[in-house]
C-alpha cells in the first residue's frame, strides 16, 4: 500500500529543500500550482504545506505565499566546540554562570570558545562574525541589548539557516524566536514587590534597566503585582537607567531621591544596583530599613555584603549556566528537543525590609 498523496508532495519538496534545488528563502510554489503538479486537491496540498510547517521547512506568509525556511548546513566534522557570549565576565554574576556551562560542556568532552560584549551590539556583531567563520557546533548566548530594537538580528537569522544549536542565556530577543534559559523576570519582579506589599508597604518606588528585557519584563511584575493588590502606580516613582548610566548613578542622586519622595519601599533592579542606591539614601539622611525598605534581585555576595544585608531574589547563577549547557547538547543531538526552561524566583530575606503592618 502506497504512502498518502499529502504525504509524497511532503518527501518532494523536503527532498528538493534538502538537495538545495529549493533554496532558504525562495518563494515555493502557489497552492494551486501544486494542486495541478500532482492532481490533487487544494485542501490535501494545505495538509502537506502545514506538516512542512511543522517541520519548520517552509513558512507561509499572509498575502504573499509560502517560502523556504530550512537551510542545509554545510556538513563538517564536528568540533566539539561550542561558542559562548556573555556581556560581561569577569565580576559579579557572571563567572559562576561562565563556570557552570563550562563544568558541563568539559564533562561532555567540549571545549568552550568565550567572547564577551560589554554589553555593545558592535562586539555582538563582531563575536558572532567569528564563531560562524571558525565553525562551531553550537552556541549559548547572552543577548546585549536586548530591551531595544538590535541591529544584529540578521546574524542570527544567519546562524538559524546555517542549523547551528543556538540558546540565549538570561534574556531574550522577542524579535526572534530563539530558545533560552533564563530567570523568570516578570514573576520575579512581581516576588519582589508583593514582599514589600505583604509588609504593608503601599508607596513602592523602583528602579529598572532600560535596554534589556530583563527590566522590562521586572518593571511588568512590579505593575502586576501593585495592581493585583489595588495600588495605583506612579510614574514619578519609577526611574530607568540603562547600562552605559550605571557607572555615573551616584550622579543620579537628586533624580533618584525625588523619585523615592513619600514612598516606603523601592525595588531594585539588581544588587550591583541597590548598592548605589543605598548609598545615595543614606547621604540622604534616609534610614534603611526604618525610613525606607529595599528589596533587590539577584542574590550575589554584594547583597550579604551591604551594610544593612539585602533581601533579594535569588539567581540561579551556576545551575543556569549548567542548565544551559544540558539543554544545548540535548538540542545537538536531538533537534526536535525543546531547551527553553525558566527558573521560577525565590526570595531570600535579610535585614533590609521593615514591615509596616505589625
Amino acid at each position: 500500500m502506497g504512502i498518502p498523496k499529502y504525504m509524497a508532495l511532503v518527501n518532494w519538496i523536503k527532498e528538493k529543500i534538502e538537495n538545495n534545488e529549493l533554496k532558504y528563502g525562495e518563494k515555493l510554489y502557489s497552492e494551486n500550482e501544486l494542486s495541478a503538479m500532482f492532481d490533487m486537491s487544494r485542501q490535501t496540498v494545505r495538509q502537506s504545506l502545514n506538516i512542512l510547517a511543522q517541520e519548520k521547512y517552509v513558512e507561509s506568509r499572509r498575502g504573499s505565499g509560502t517560502y523556504v525556511t530550512y537551510s542545509i548546513r554545510a556538513k563538517h566534522e564536528p568540533t566539539m566546540t561550542i561558542g559562548v557570549v556573555t556581556t560581561y565576565v569577569g565580576a559579579y554574576i557572571f563567572p559562576q554562570i561562565i563556570q557552570g556551562i563550562e563544568t558541563v560542556l568539559t564533562q561532555n568532552g567540549y571545549s568552550m570558545q568565550l567572547s564577551f560584549t560589554h554589553n555593545k551590539v558592535q562586539n555582538e556583531s563582531r563575536a558572532l562574525r567569528s564563531m560562524l567563520e571558525k565553525g562551531i557546533d553550537g552556541m549559548i548566548i547572552e543577548p546585549t541589548q536586548s530591551g531595544l530594537p538590535n541591529p544584529n538580528i540578521e546574524l542570527y537569522r544567519e546562524i538559524q539557516r546555517q542549523n547551528i544549536p543556538v540558546l540565549l542565556i538570561n534574556s531574550f530577543y522577542p524579535e526572534i524566536k530563539i530558545p533560552h534559559v533564563s530567570l523568570n523576570d516578570h514573576n520575579t519582579g512581581r516576588l519582589a514587590t508583593e514582599h514589600l506589599i505583604r509588609a504593608g508597604h503601599r508607596n513602592i518606588a523602583a528602579v529598572f534597566k532600560s535596554d534589556d528585557n530583563q527590566g522590562h519584563l521586572r518593571y511588568a511584575g512590579y505593575m502586576e503585582a501593585l495592581l493585583t493588590a489595588g495600588l495605583e502606580i506612579h510614574d514619578e516613582n519609577v526611574l530607568w537607567y540603562s547600562t552605559e548610566d550605571i557607572a555615573d548613578f551616584p550622579q543620579e542622586s537628586e533624580q533618584l531621591l525625588r523619585r523615592v519622595a513619600g514612598c516606603t519601599g523601592i525595588v531594585c533592579y539588581n544588587d550591583e544596583l541597590a548598592l548605589k542606591v543605598y548609598d545615595i539614601l543614606k547621604a540622604a539622611n534616609y534610614s534603611i530599613p526604618d525610613d525606607i525598605s529595599m528589596v533587590s534581585i539577584d542574590n550575589s555576595d554584594l547583597a550579604e555584603l551591604c551594610e544593612v544585608p539585602l533581601t533579594s531574589v535569588a539567581h540561579p547563577m551556576a545551575l543556569l549556566g549548567e542548565t544551559a549547557a544540558v539543554n544545548l547538547i540535548h538540542l545537538i543531538n536531538d533537534r526536535h528537543f525543546k531547551p527553553t526552561f525558566e527558573f521560577e524566583p525565590r526570595l531570600v530575606e535579610r535585614k533590609s525590609v521593615h514591615p509596616l503592618n505589625d
